[in-house]
């Protein structure tokens, strides 16, 4: 088996290799709709063939922003189209082209790696951990009533307007909001601009038919947006961009509003946002689908723990174990008004953990002490994992919308 990089030349036989592997077929991209392969960076790509050259696995990766916690913009390798010809599964080349891609992630110099997994057993063994989690919230639209806030000074939600447009009208609009958006939220991705001129992924960014709900705040400037469709009854909301939990819950009771609706669900329902404690019956928004979104893995410890923001001073001695590159590294993170250092130390460890558990806990959104208890992370010493909590946590829950 011999594992290579891809040319614009392999564009076709990537793809039906990898259509191949999960047992489908490309579709026509007539409509818009199915032009996710004009995104994939093609001096990107891998290709695993056998000794006659004949195609049997694929890997590939997009070059996007990562958000990190202090509004830290860092690159980060988006992995994408990964598989593996049914008939050479479990034979390595999974594992091969895993290893072969993260040699070439770090000749690229880059420290941190991204995905979204198909199957969650799959990447773990790779050193990714899960980082982002996501739901889907479903409300009856008799029980949508929102409560009056009980705070004093509470700013009206109510401020601002909404535009209805159709998803053909405002893509420069949607993509300026959610440039906005994600440059301030820990876990974000960037959305290239040609990814939004081709229509290519899911929902807003593609071109299918979408009513899109613009909030522009008192000055008319266009500050949150929710893409919905109908279907029956139920109305569902693909996604919601807001600057705050005001122009969120704004866009909340757009849609509660509409008629001829009994159920409104929420795809994209970001962990810890505040609506269902706005709701005067607490018990209408019925949560499910609570899963993992964006993976992480580090590259690099040291430039990783240094890229992000902190909000606790501390010190802490982490030994690392990154079985699937067969390496280890004991670090001295110390942090000090805001800012990290990380460098390699002889020192007895405070915690010990796989590299896929500094993974999960890089963006705040993974507590260590969690994965202490969950027997992954090992605490040396009573309070690590207390210290380890605290220096973690992000400015705000962190969360991914993107699909790539």
């Amino acid at each position: 088996m011999k594992i290579r990089s891809t040319t614009d030349q392999d564009l076709d036989v990537f793809v039906d290799t990898l259509y191949a592997e999960f047992g489908q077929f490309p579709e026509s991209s007539a409509d818009g709709e199915r032009v996710w392969w004009a995104l994939l960076e093609m001096d990107r790509g891998l290709l695993a063939t056998t000794a006659d050259g004949r195609p049997v696995g694929t890997a590939a990766a997009c070059s996007f922003e990562l958000t990190l916690p202090g509004e830290i913009l860092a690159p980060a390798a988006g992995v994408t189209a990964v598989g593996v010809l049914p008939t050479h599964r479990r034979q390595g080349v999974l594992s091969a082209m895993m290893r072969h891609q993260l040699a070439e992630l770090r000749a690229r110099e880059e420290f941190l790696s991204v995905l979204l997994a198909s199957e969650a057993p799959i990447y773990g063994r790779f050193g990714y951990g899960p980082a982002t989690y996501t739901q889907r919230l479903t409300v009856p639209r008799h029980q949508a009533a929102l409560a009056l806030p009980r705070a004093r000074g509470t700013v009206d939600a109510v401020a601002g307007s909404i535009e209805l447009l159709r998803r053909a009208e405002c893509g420069e609009i949607l993509e300026e909001i959610y440039d906005r958006y994600r440059r301030a939220q820990p876990g974000a991705l960037s959305r290239p601009h040609h990814w939004w001129a081709l229509g290519a992924g899911h929902p807003p960014v593609s071109l299918a038919p979408r009513y899109i709900a613009v909030h522009r705040d008192v000055d008319g400037v266009p500050d949150g947006y929710a893409g919905y469709s109908l279907g029956g009854s139920t109305l569902t909301v693909d996604e919601t961009i807001a600057a705050d939990d005001v122009v969120f819950t704004a866009l909340a009771r757009f849609v509660f509003g509409h008629d001829l609706v009994t159920d409104v669900v929420f795809k994209h329902f970001p962990p810890g946002n505040p609506l269902r404690w706005q709701l005067a019956d607490f018990r209408g928004g019925e949560v499910s689908d609570d899963t993992d979104w964006l993976w992480v893995r580090l590259l690099d410890v040291p430039r990783a723990l240094t890229a992000r923001g902190w909000f606790t001073d501390g010190e802490l001695v982490l030994d690392v174990d990154d079985p699937f590159l067969g390496e280890r590294g004991r670090y001295l993170l110390t942090v000090r008004d805001t800012k990290a250092d990380c460098v390699p130390t002889d020192r007895e460890p405070d915690l010990s953990l796989d590299v896929r558990d500094l993974g999960s806990v890089y963006l705040g959104g993974t507590a260590p002490s969690t994965l202490v208890r969950a027997g992954h992370i090992r605490a040396h010493r009573p309070g690590a994992a207390t210290l380890a909590d605290a220096l973690f946590r992000a400015e705000r829950t962190p969360h991914c919308l993107h699909w790539f």
